[in-house]
């Protein structure tokens, strides 16, 4: 006897919220559970997953072009407090150079910090 085959249906997959969706992603990217184990547990397939892994991590991307100009502000204001400090320590060792008589910036300085501290020197014994 002949046995009919029977034609392979496809699985339904009921509808994810948005907000599921990006729970689970969350889960992947903090290394809670695999595309594997996520799959299984909520049934829902490998491929969706990965889709949504790349649909939602260039939303992130976008997300974070958007911040630029917070990190630009950061680092303008990260500079402005580098060369408050680089302009106290020279001011100090402009001061120990007069107090000592003693030129240590050029022995120990590159020339260009050496050529500061020397100006800073002039500058403070007028």
């Amino acid at each position: 006897m002949k046995t009919q085959k029977q034609p392979c249906r496809k699985k339904q997959y009921q509808k994810v919220t948005y907000e599921h969706k990006l729970f689970v992603i969350n889960q992947i990217k903090n290394g809670q559970i695999s595309v594997n184990y996520a799959s299984k547990k909520y049934d829902i397939s490998r491929s969706s997953i990965n889709y949504w892994i790349k649909k939602y991590a260039t939303f992130d991307q976008n997300n974070k072009g958007m911040s630029k100009d917070k990190e630009i502000k950061k680092l303008k204001e990260k500079i402005e407090e580098l060369e408050f400090v680089k302009d106290f320590q020279q001011d100090i060792i402009a001061d120990m150079e007069l107090i000592t008589g003693v030129n240590l910036s050029k022995k120990s300085l590159p020339k260009t910090l050496a050529k500061e501290i020397e100006k800073k020197k002039v500058n403070r014994s007028k």
